[in-house]
């Protein structure tokens, strides 16, 4: 088995350029989902359709607004594009927009007459419609942000009112108000009386009430706030998430393709047969193969590891490299790359030839990669399908390595399936090598 394994690294290394495009590979393709993943980041584009005809200028609680432009302006993380009816329908339809918020026939005039009116969103089906729910429901909230100021400086406005007394209006309805203050007055002005005294009593009080109102009303509508401290720890792309998959990425492509080519290569040099009668089993050739791509994992998967803390230690990122845990990385990786060996070994097994193995493990890794990276919460399904490949486990089980304060149960639970992997498709590989003696 050491032979067996000492042979096909010295293949690789007598290789060069196959050494090169299996080390520039994976990384190339890391660059493209983070690529990927970060336009996944940019705003959504969603559809505005104005079934009420805003106009120019709507005056709201004493104040003149352009809600159209209120609406743009306050949609900071959407991409608002307006569309009539019919066309928001068939790009919805068509998934060329995620969502269609709709003005509503009769909203400003709900929103002069200080009822509250209602934006209808219409989103499609799938994992985005709660993404989409919760950028609009951001909206709905700077929306009324905005809009609450006015409102509070007009309620405001009554209360002085009410407290001084003079003309007012409401609704296009003018009114002249006594006011407590003219009330305390005029009460000054009556015999004493018990009751008199009463009123007066209450007349004090209720201004002394109505003095807090602003502090009150601007406390409800906005009880808690929010204060944005300045930036620091790491950025997205050197962050703990992006190493880990980039570690685990790189580990599942070569164990894979290394794996599933190095066993077809056997039968293709008509060695396999002379292996099998007395040097080697089938056993212990299809483990050789998993112990090289847990060999290579370990090398290729420590450089980048020491890459990546080289760029965090040049960058004065905060919290640096944990180079201390890179002993329990290396556990890992090699735990990771033999996974992924055994699940190589066994479609190398399945693929018989060399050509085709190379080329299968290529088409079957992108899919397992792309399974992995899908959140739990966008699908449930992805994720269990994702269980059953080395790739979601050996990122967990890099990050938990190198980055949590505890990583321990989190680590025995990433090797145990890890672990539980490498057996079942070592065993499955073992079956499947008789195929390779035919």
């Amino acid at each position: 088995m050491i032979d067996l394994v000492r042979k096909d690294l010295l293949v690789l290394r007598r290789s060069p350029l196959l050494l090169g495009m299996l080390a520039l590979y994976p990384l190339l393709v890391a660059l493209l989902v983070g690529v990927v993943a970060g336009y996944a980041n940019t705003k959504p584009r969603v559809a505005f359709v104005d079934r009420d005809g805003l106009p120019a200028e709507v005056k709201v609680a004493g104040r003149s607004f352009d809600v159209r432009d209120l609406i743009e302006r306050v949609a900071t993380e959407v991409d608002l594009v307006p569309m009539s009816p019919e066309e928001a329908s068939r790009q919805l339809e068509t998934g060329r927009v995620v969502a269609s918020v709709v003005v509503p026939p009769g909203f400003v005039d709900d929103l002069i007459g200080l009822r509250s009116p209602d934006l209808v969103l219409e989103r499609g089906r799938g994992g985005l419609a709660p993404v989409v729910t919760r950028e609009m429901e951001a909206l709905v909230f700077n929306l009324n942000r905005e809009l609450q100021d006015a409102f509070i400086a007009d309620n405001l406005q009554y209360v002085d009112l009410i407290t001084k007394g003079g003309h007012g209006s409401f609704l296009g309805r003018d009114f002249d108000v006594l006011g407590l203050r003219r009330t305390d007055e005029l009460l000054s002005e009556v015999p004493p009386d018990p009751r008199i005294d009463e009123v007066r009593r209450f007349v004090a009080t209720a201004g002394i009430a109505l003095t807090q109102t602003g502090s009150a009303l601007r406390a409800t509508a906005a009880p808690i706030g929010l204060r944005v401290a300045p930036g620091h720890g790491r950025a997205w792309a050197l962050s703990a998430q992006v190493q880990a998959y980039g570690l685990a990425l790189t580990v599942t492509f070569l164990g894979l393709v290394l794996a599933a080519g190095a066993l077809a290569a056997e039968r293709d040099e008509n060695v396999i047969g002379r292996l099998v009668r007395g040097l080697v089993s089938l056993g212990r050739l299809v483990a050789a193969k998993v112990a090289l791509a847990g060999v290579v994992g370990l090398g290729f998967g420590l450089v980048v590891a020491v890459i990546f803390g080289v760029a965090a230690e040049v960058g004065d990122v905060a919290g640096g490299e944990p180079w201390e845990r890179l002993p329990l990385l290396a556990v890992g990786l090699v735990l990771a790359g033999a996974a992924a060996g055994a699940l190589g070994a066994l479609l190398g097994a399945l693929s018989r030839d060399g050509r085709t193995a190379a080329l299968v493990a290529v088409l079957a890794v992108l899919p397992i990669l792309l399974l992995g990276l899908v959140p739990s919460q966008v699908s449930r399904a992805a994720a269990a399908i994702s269980d059953a490949f080395p790739f979601a486990h050996a990122a967990d089980l890099f990050a938990a390595a190198l980055y949590d304060e505890d990583p321990w149960g989190r680590l025995a639970r990433e090797v145990a399936w890890l672990v539980g992997l490498t057996l079942a498709y070592g065993a499955a590989a073992r079956l499947a090598a008789r195929r390779l003696l035919a």
